[in-house]
């Protein structure tokens, strides 16, 4: 059987529409971006870990505009087609909402590592809380293997994030790098060895 890898990516969410509207009208577009092609590293883990793991992408509900009851209702619907020792991976937002999710649902698989990847705490480097992604005072993930990713040049997400992380997760792995950015990055080769230790 296939080793199963959930990576769930990250989004914005806002406390009002208008807030929304404010941050669509200012966003600046990366037309290269756009017109390259270039994707980051979660399609290329596919390739990377090659045909022993199976690794699912899926594309949550809404991301420019994120509320945790729709996603919660999403990835839920995920969770009948995964096996005991799924692997849970989750950027930006995403490993805020894995946070939140597995602190207040008991998740009815057994799981074998939590990734978390450049993952909110409480407000982004711009100052925007979490609103309905707030995360409860204490985390509990439900398994004894988890990362944390954290780049101390993100821009979107401050340091002190993995540092919130760490003192709520003491017994996490801190995996601190000083020039990912945000982990926009083609490729993981971290993530993957961290991944393919599991088992060691």
């Amino acid at each position: 059987m296939k080793k199963q890898i959930v990576v769930i990516s990250g989004g914005d969410t806002f406390e009002t529409y208008e807030e929304y509207l404010k941050f669509l009208r200012g966003y600046q577009i990366d037309i290269e971006r756009y017109k390259s092609g270039k994707t980051d590293w979660k399609p290329w883990l596919r390739q990377k870990l090659g045909s022993d793991y199976e690794v699912i992408l899926p594309v949550m509900p809404n991301r420019t505009n994120a509320q945790f009851s729709e996603w919660k209702l999403w990835f839920e619907k995920f969770i009948p087609f995964l096996n005991d020792e799924v692997i849970l991976v989750g950027h930006s937002l995403g490993g805020t909402f894995l946070a939140k999710y597995l602190s207040e649902n008991q998740f009815p698989k057994q799981i074998k590592a939590v990734f978390l990847v450049g993952a909110v705490y409480n407000k982004d480097s711009e100052g925007y809380p979490l609103v309905s992604f707030a995360l409860p005072t204490g985390l509990n993930l439900q398994v004894k293997q988890i990362y944390l990713y954290h780049s101390k040049d993100d821009h979107v997400v401050p340091f002190t994030s993995l540092k919130q992380y760490k003192k709520t997760l003491p017994n996490a792995q801190t995996r601190i790098f000083e020039d990912r950015g945000h982990f926009n990055q083609e490729e993981f080769p971290e993530l993957v060895e961290d991944i393919l230790n599991l088992d060691n």
